[in-house]
């Protein structure tokens, strides 16, 4: 048995390209859901999703997802027919430009950074198969059933359009429970999945590898690897620190240590936490911002938090800073949000 990935295993919290996120809230659009509840408690403005140079941080995207699935609960399958080649953006010129299948599925794997997978690709040929397996054992549970089906048919998408004959599946089982209907599984992937099985498997005979591309040119495919590779290299170079303060500031309590405690759980002096937020673009400031804006927002949309109780739970010594702040963020007074909020569509 040999393995396609050089290192498939790898998780999911990485930064993304808003692409991702709009195709889900464009999808929920057409099912009438508006883009206000999609994007609640995210932190990303519906302008957002029109800009391509916008990076959405892994939580946001899971936070629309979460949203599109407990309106939707039944919609990954469908969610996932809506990606295609080009929504992946140079990464999808890669792909379109391989010399062949396996290349492609080899660029895929090489890149998995620049997808909107959440579930964890490994891809392996034994017997003339090719066994692509996602792992959602680290997704939340919540959402592990949608996020599976949604990243298994934008992959079965994609490979179909990237070979005119498309490719057919020999196998297709999940692991979880077969749901009421069935119908949307045969008519996206050709066949009727098995379900409780002990992984999430797709199969396809190993011969579609070989296959050349009818769009395959040397050079195409080059420059886009290149910018790839560049493009990847710039957003885990941001998530280094500062990813690390985030996180930590996203525990409960923490929004009221100051930077030098911070520093110190990171093991490093104050002056060098600054120096490398300062490199990364930001500061301990913009991300002490960045995250309690966002809480705020959660918070607020629930609609039975008390302005002075958020400002606690934020880590403001008293109401009117966080009423300042709030104000500079969204431009109307946490009440006034909260009451636009519980306003029915």
């Amino acid at each position: 048995m040999t393995s396609l990935a050089e290192s498939a295993v790898r998780h999911w919290d990485f930064p993304r390209g808003v692409a991702g996120t709009s195709v889900l809230v464009r999808f929920g659009a057409r099912h009438g859901l508006s883009e206000r509840a999609l994007l609640a408690g995210s932190g990303l403005a519906a302008a957002q999703l029109a800009d391509p140079s916008v990076e959405v941080e892994a939580r946001q995207e899971l936070r629309v997802v979460r949203n599109l699935a407990q309106a939707l609960p039944d919609s990954g399958v469908a969610a996932g027919r809506e990606y295609h080649a080009t929504t992946f953006g140079i990464l999808g010129f890669a792909f379109l430009s391989s010399p062949t299948m396996r290349d492609a599925v080899a660029v895929a794997l090489r890149y998995y950074d620049l997808s909107f997978a959440f579930s964890i690709p490994e891809v392996t040929v034994a017997d003339g198969q090719v066994r692509l397996a996602l792992d959602d054992r680290l997704l939340p549970a919540d959402l592990a059933r949608f996020l599976v089906e949604r990243d298994l048919a934008a992959i079965h998408t994609v490979v179909d359009e990237l070979l005119p004959t498309g490719v057919p599946l020999t196998g297709l089982a999940f692991r979880f429970a077969e749901p009421a209907t069935t119908g949307q599984y045969e008519r996206t992937f050709g066949l009727r999945p098995t379900f409780g099985a002990p992984a999430n498997v797709a199969t396809f005979d190993a011969s579609y590898l070989d296959e050349p591309l009818p769009l395959a040119d040397a050079h195409t495919v080059a420059m886009c690897e290149a910018q790839c590779r560049d493009l990847v290299a710039r957003r885990r170079a941001r998530t280094g620190t500062a990813h690390q303060v985030r996180e930590r500031l996203t525990r409960l309590g923490a929004l009221g240590s100051p930077m030098p405690a911070i520093a110190r759980e990171l093991n490093l002096s104050t002056r060098t936490l600054r120096r490398r937020l300062e490199e990364e673009g930001t500061s301990f400031r913009a991300l002490l911002d960045e995250v309690r804006e966002a809480l705020a927002e959660e918070l607020l949309s629930m609609g039975a938090v008390p302005v002075e109780d958020v400002a606690v739970r934020l880590g403001y010594a008293e109401a009117s800073s966080f009423i300042h702040a709030f104000k500079r963020w969204k431009g109307v007074t946490p009440t006034a949000y909260a009451r636009r909020r519980a306003v029915p569509e």
